[in-house]
């Protein structure tokens, strides 16, 4: 596996280097934006650890254009940033990345973040259509969702065929912010007419059906103004 690690602080850099080296990654530098462009063309890298700020051109730039631009690959991309706040989690995803680290993090962390894009690279790249997450495996070929339960047992969920496609939309996605109206054209397309409050409605029926506490979400979370997410922590 090749990852492309963009970050302009050549220690923070090395230290990432060294921590996926040990696990087997093969890993390559860049240390601006513009950099970062040439080499994904190069490389065709199957994960990109991508520091939000960066020289000559941001990470959010650089993250927009490589998901816009034709490659062999579409690589997997992890935003890395010393900002926390919710507003840049949600721009950093709305613009193609598919997960999001905060600095400080220990090598545990990245590592674990690193193997479970890598694991959903590797089900996707084939045609194996299976979604997996740490409570939750999706099986789309056999139409079965699967809770991986605490006292590592599992549970077999009862959704419908709406609340299965939205679940894996979510999964498919974790992170990424979704709206009513994105929803709507995934799930229904041109063929929807009604209120997009429909969706608020499918949400809490998966909620009851996925959640400890609907009242409480864990892993479909509402954030205000904007819509939905979905996340699954190993933590919960």
């Amino acid at each position: 596996m090749e990852i492309l690690i963009v970050e302009d602080e050549k220690e923070i850099a090395q230290l990432i280097h060294n921590c996926l080296t040990r696990e087997g990654f093969n890993c390559h530098f860049a240390y601006d934006g513009l950099s970062a462009l040439d080499n994904v063309k190069t490389i065709q890298p199957d994960l990109i650890i991508l520091d939000l700020l960066l020289p000559k051109l941001d990470g959010l730039e650089v993250c927009n254009r490589i998901r816009n631009q034709a490659t062999i690959k579409d690589p997997y991309i992890l935003m890395v940033t010393a900002k926390g706040e919710e507003i840049d989690r949600v721009i950093g995803l709305s613009t193609g990345a598919d997960d999001y680290l905060v600095k400080p993090f220990s090598p545990r962390e990245l590592v674990a973040r690193v193997r479970a894009l890598l694991r959903r690279s590797m089900r996707h790249g084939g045609q194996s259509q299976i979604y997996e997450s740490p409570h939750f495996i999706l099986n789309l070929d056999e139409h079965t969702a699967i809770r991986q339960l605490d006292s590592e047992g599992e549970e077999i969920l009862d959704l419908t065929a709406l609340e299965f496609n939205l679940l894996a939309v979510f999964m498919n996605y974790p992170g990424k912010v979704w709206s009513r109206t994105q929803l709507i054209d995934k799930l229904w397309g041109s063929d929807f007419f009604g209120d997009e409050r429909v969706v608020d409605t499918h949400i809490s029926r998966l909620r009851k059906k996925i959640e400890p506490n609907p009242a409480q979400p864990s892993f479909i979370k509402t954030v205000v103004g904007v819509g939905y997410k979905f996340e699954d922590e190993t933590n919960l």
